[in-house]
């Protein structure tokens, strides 16, 4: 099975000038089709740099895709470098002239002579006509490796991707098994306690089990290759039946399905509605809970941060103001060190409070108040300490 690298090409990504979308497309693109995805790195607008590390991804991965670098500037080095990677010199295209040339007249503009270096592309080298854009890409084959160069913008490498890279490596490295994953959210206890029920699942080969932590959230992640999308789905089936098994009610949902959902749904069961007052959250809580389906009558933002027993009675009221059956106050108070979070529930069978320190960074200190407050609700009824409740 060929293993995969990817390689961003652009000096305005190492300056976080530009977001780097194109890493995280390709990656789930190669994912599907059973590609093992080792390494990413990004690299300026420099020949000599990207050379190199191409020829170091040429030691390791059998298909090393690279974006960006195909303008028609000076600064666009990529061609010049994988030409110097290969030790060979680049050639003019006449059938890639006449493609840009073109792709110019449909947009109604003239090329420029500096767009002739587009044209341009290394000794030997397969060319992909870019029909959404002017800067064509392409493919270097070595033995057993494939080095297949993509235009950085966006829309553009996303079409050649689906439409011309992925049959490509399809065919040449006859590709018959697919990756599928499938991803367990937790809320209210954190990455350690969760590594600690599930440590021994966590070292599988296939399907691998993996944790990654949020503000008030770890997501469980579990990842099987196959021949068939079937056999990949009963191999996670196996495991997840296990992991919530062990984790029982701290998972809240799989893949798609947000706290809030569930939390608005916990809500719908008990055939309530919900209001909320919240303090110091930017009105996170209330736009979170306003963009989900469900029996949610709106919320106030307070002005200043309660009490405990002052959220309580701000709660009381608001709850009456709108009619709710039940209501959820949170007020989060800075700290030097930590942040402090009083919540508040009522409901028709009573009051129910708590209180939480974080001492995390301040800028998440929003989100965990937020995802602890939709998980005290998607709670109602069930032992919160007890993870098999």
């Amino acid at each position: 099975m060929p293993t995969a690298e990817i390689i961003t090409i652009g000096t305005e990504l190492l300056l976080g000038e530009t977001v780097d979308t194109n890493t995280h497309h390709i990656a789930r693109a190669l994912r599907d089709i059973g590609v093992d995805l080792y390494r990413t790195s990004t690299v300026g607008d420099n020949r000599e740099r990207i050379a190199q590390i191409l020829r170091e991804a040429l030691q390791r991965a059998e298909i090393i895709i690279t974006t960006g670098g195909l303008g028609p500037t000076v600064d666009d080095p990529t061609r010049e470098a994988v030409a110097l990677a290969f030790g060979v010199e680049t050639e003019f295209r006449p059938e890639l002239w006449q493609q840009i040339l073109e792709r110019f007249q449909r947009y109604g503009r003239k090329p420029t002579e500096n767009n002739r270096r587009q044209a341009r592309i290394p000794k030997g080298a397969i060319p992909i006509e870019n029909p959404v854009g002017t800067a064509p890409a392409f493919i270097m084959e070595t033995g057993n490796s494939a080095v297949i160069s993509l235009p950085g913008v966006p829309r553009e490498m996303e079409h050649l991707l689906q439409t011309r890279v992925l049959p490509y490596l399809k065919e040449r490295f006859r590709l018959n098994s697919i990756i599928r994953a499938r991803v367990l959210h937790t809320s209210g206890v954190g990455e350690s306690q969760i590594d600690a029920r599930i440590g021994d699942l966590e070292r599988l080969s296939n399907p691998t089990v993996g944790l990654a932590a949020h503000a008030g959230q770890v997501d469980v992640r579990i990842t099987a290759k196959a021949e068939s999308a079937a056999e990949a789905d009963r191999l996670i089936a196996s495991v997840e039946a296990e992991l919530r098994q062990r984790l029982g009610n701290w998972i809240y949902g799989a893949d798609d399905e947000t706290l809030e959902q569930v939390a608005l749904r916990t809500i719908a069961a008990q055939e309530w509605n919900l209001a909320v007052v919240e303090a110091n959250l930017g009105g996170r809580l209330i736009q979170r809970l306003a963009a989900a389906d469900g029996p949610f009558l709106g919320g106030d933002m307070l002005t200043e941060q309660p009490s405990l027993p002052q959220l309580q009675a701000i709660l009381r009221a608001t709850c009456q103001k709108r009619s709710a059956s039940a209501g959820l106050g949170a007020s989060l108070i800075p700290g030097e060190t930590r942040q402090t979070l009083h919540i508040a529930l009522l409901t028709p069978r009573g009051e129910k409070t708590t209180t939480r320190t974080f001492g995390g960074p301040p800028q998440l200190a929003t989100r965990w108040s937020v995802n602890l407050c939709l998980d005290f609700i998607r709670r109602i009824g069930k032992d919160e300490h007890d993870p098999q409740s």
